[in-house]
């Protein structure tokens, strides 16, 4: 049985408010790059998991710009340890067990109200930033299934640079993602594609520090 997301009066508005604070306190800046439109879907953000920063990074989106109730797959084992994330929108998956199942439809549930956000890592793990093929998991073909035209899939790229200061900066690219048949083929190749442009604008910025 997975453990499903709570939002909890007073812990969730914290959590929104910490994520803010934090990341001002421990980076020097973060940018937000590229194009996208916020509409009245409920929100589908995919994004690479470089770092135990991730899902702030992604609550700073939410906070700021995409304004939706979030909610965030995370490993079983991490939820219980971290137990809090429970009550922030954290909802547990468990790759070994029979509750996978369990888990992707209570994601596809979730998509189906359009109040809702939800991030997920299709990776699976946390890999280096510098890689840029992605192979995604199976199970995000049962989250989208039957969701072409209902939901909003928006792909976040996260990178960190130094540059010349004692502060990495992030740099969080967005970009949405349109698709008339949804495929884990198709979103895999797509992201692909998106990283790697990406990337290529990352190297500019080092031109411009």
């Amino acid at each position: 049985m997975i453990l499903r997301a709570k939002h909890n009066f007073l812990v969730y508005p914290f959590f929104k408010r910490y994520a803010v604070w934090i990341i001002k306190r421990h980076f020097k800046e973060i940018r937000v790059i590229g194009d996208y439109t916020i509409n009245e879907r409920s929100l589908l953000l995919i994004s690479n998991h470089i770092s135990w920063w991730d899902g702030f990074w992604a609550m700073f989106l939410n906070v700021k710009i995409f304004k939706k109730k979030f909610h965030f797959m995370m490993l079983e084992e991490q939820l219980r340890k971290y137990w809090f994330f429970n009550y922030t929108g954290g909802f547990s998956v468990s790759k070994r067990s029979k509750s996978i199942v369990e888990t992707l439809n209570y994601t596809s549930d979730l998509l189906n109200d359009n109040r809702n956000m939800v991030l997920i890592f299709p990776q699976g793990e946390i890999q280096t930033m510098h890689n840029q093929k992605f192979e995604f998991e199976k199970g995000l073909e049962r989250i989208l299934k039957n969701k072409e035209n209902s939901i909003q899939i928006i792909f976040l790229a996260s990178l960190v640079d130094f540059f010349s200061n004692s502060k990495p900066s992030i740099y969080l690219y967005l970009s949405e993602f349109n698709v008339i048949v949804l495929s884990v083929e198709s979103i895999q190749s797509k992201y692909n594609e998106f990283y790697s442009q990406c990337v290529e604008k990352q190297m500019k910025l080092i031109v411009e520090e």
